[in-house]
C-alpha cells in the first residue's frame, strides 16, 4: 500500500511540534502517512505556499486560516482547520529599557498591574512624538489579537496610544536589538532568544490573558480536505498519537533534541526545552520559573477545533479592522474549524471528543466536567484576564461591552 504523502509547511516555533514529531518519531508512518517539512520564516509565506498547492497542509496561525477564507487582504479561498495544534504558548517581551522604564521584576507580574505602569509610560512617550511601538508575527494571527485586547482592557489604545507593526518571529530578538519595536509578542523560542540575548525582559505570558486561548492550528483548503478525506483523517490520528507523546513525562528531553535541530527550530536546546516544560526565563541569566500550561497540546480536548474559539478570533477582527458585523462572515469563520473531521478521525480512539462545538468562551473558572460522545472530558479554567465572556451567539453584544 502506497503511503499517502503531505506536505506540510511550518515556521521554526515550538508549537511545530506536533508535525515535527509525528514524521520523526513514526506516529505518521504507523497510519500510513509520509510527511515532508517545509520550513518558513514569515506567515505571508506559509500561507501562499498552502493556496498555491506547494504545500497540502501548514501548521498556521489560527487568525489567518479565518482571514483567507474570508477574503481579508486576497481573494477569499474556502479553508479548513480539523485540528489545533496548540493553544497559547507566546508571551509580551519588553526591551530591557521599557521593562526597566515599567519597573518590571523578577516574576510574571498582574496584567492589570503591568498594564497600569505600561499605560503611563506610553502617555510620556506620546507627548515626547515618540510612541512606544510593539512588535506581532503578522496583522492576522492571535499574537495580534491577545495583545491588542491586553492593551485595550488596560486603557491603552492600539494604534493611538501605542503602535503595532509586523515582524518574523526568527527576527523579533533583532528587532527588539536594533530598537526598531520597544516590546515583541511572538511564540517560542523567540522570547527566550530575546532574553539570552539581553535585549529583552519577559512580562506576560499570553496564557494570563486568554488562560485557554486558541495558537496554531493545522490549515488544509476545503478543496483538499474533500479530495483526500481518509487520508487527512490518518494524519490528525498521527498528530495526536504525536500529541499524547508530547505531553508524557520523560519526553521532554528528546522531544528538545528533535526541534532544535538546524532542519527545525535551528534554536537553543536549553530554550526550547524550558518551554517544552512550561518553565520561563524572564530576565537574562535569571532563574526560569515555573507557569504551569504556559503551552497546551493535548490534555481537555485541546485538539478539538472549536467554533466558538474561530467566532472569537472573527470578533476581534472585527474590532479591530473597523468592520461591520456580517452573520454570513460569522458563519463562514466558524465554519472554518471542522470539529466533523477530528471525530470521524478519531471515533473508536477512546480520545475524549466533545458533544459541543461551541461552548461559552471564557466561562469556566474551576475544572469542569464537559458532555462527551465518547472519553470522559474535563475541562479547566479558560478565562480572560478582564473576567469577560465570550458567547458566540451574541459577537455584537460581546463586542459593546468591550473598552
Amino acid at each position: 500500500m502506497t503511503a499517502e504523502r503531505f506536505r506540510i509547511g511550518f515556521l521554526p516555533l515550538v508549537d511545530a511540534a506536533l508535525p515535527i514529531l509525528a514524521h520523526e518519531l513514526g506516529f505518521a508512518a504507523r497510519e500510513g502517512v509520509q510527511l515532508e517539512l517545509v520550513r518558513d520564516m514569515t506567515w505571508a509565506t506559509v500561507r501562499d505556499r498552502l493556496l498555491y498547492g506547494h504545500t497540502d497542509a501548514a501548521h498556521m496561525i489560527a487568525p489567518l486560516a479565518i482571514a483567507t477564507a474570508l477574503g481579508r487582504d486576497r481573494p477569499a479561498v474556502p479553508m479548513a482547520v480539523p485540528f489545533v495544534l496548540g493553544l497559547n504558548g507566546n508571551a509580551v517581551t519588553f526591551s530591557t529599557q521599557l521593562a526597566k522604564d515599567v519597573g518590571l521584576g523578577e516574576t510574571l507580574g498582574d496584567p492589570a498591574m503591568i498594564g497600569a505602569a505600561l499605560q503611563r509610560v506610553a502617555a510620556a512617550r506620546k507627548i515626547a512624538g515618540k510612541p512606544l511601538r510593539f512588535g506581532v508575527v503578522h496583522r492576522y494571527s492571535s499574537h495580534n489579537y491577545m495583545l491588542r485586547y491586553w492593551l485595550a482592557g488596560v486603557g491603552i489604545r492600539p494604534d493611538l496610544h501605542i503602535d503595532i507593526v509586523v515582524t518574523s518571529p526568527p527576527f523579533a530578538a533583532d528587532a527588539l536589538a536594533a530598537g526598531e519595536v520597544d516590546g515583541i509578542c511572538v511564540g517560542e523560542p523567540w522570547n527566550s532568544i530575546a532574553v539570552e540575548r539581553g535585549v529583552g525582559h519577559i512580562a506576560l505570558a499570553t496564557a494570563q490573558i486568554w488562560r485557554r486561548g486558541v495558537e496554531k492550528v493545522l490549515a488544509l483548503r476545503e478543496a483538499v480536505v474533500d479530495e483526500r478525506r481518509d487520508a487527512v483523517e490518518a494524519l490528525l490520528r498521527a498528530l495526536h498519537a504525536a500529541a499524547a507523546h508530547f505531553v508524557e513525562p520523560g519526553t521532554a528531553e528528546d522531544s528538545a533534541d528533535i526541534l532544535a535541530r538546524p532542519e527545525y527550530l535551528n534554536a537553543s536546546r536549553d530554550a526550547v526545552l524550558r518551554a517544552i516544560t512550561d518553565r520561563v526565563r524572564l530576565t537574562p541569566g535569571g532563574e526560569p520559573i515555573h507557569y504551569p500550561d504556559f503551552m497546551f497540546q493535548h490534555r481537555e480536548a485541546a485538539n478539538f477545533p472549536w467554533r466558538s474559539q474561530a467566532a472569537w478570533l472573527y470578533s476581534q477582527m472585527l474590532r479591530w479592522d473597523a468592520a461591520p458585523y456580517s452573520s454570513a462572515d460569522a458563519a463562514t469563520a466558524a465554519a472554518v474549524f471542522r470539529p466533523d473531521i477530528y471525530r470521524t478521525a478519531l471515533a473508536g480512539s477512546g480520545a475524549p471528543l466533545p458533544g459541543a462545538s461551541s461552548k461559552l468562551e471564557g466561562g469556566i473558572g474551576e475544572p469542569m466536567g464537559a458532555g462527551s460522545v465518547q472519553g470522559r472530558l474535563v475541562l479547566g479554567s479558560d478565562r480572560f484576564f478582564d473576567g469577560h465572556a465570550f458567547d458566540p451567539d451574541d459577537i455584537q453584544g460581546y463586542l459593546a461591552n468591550l473598552p
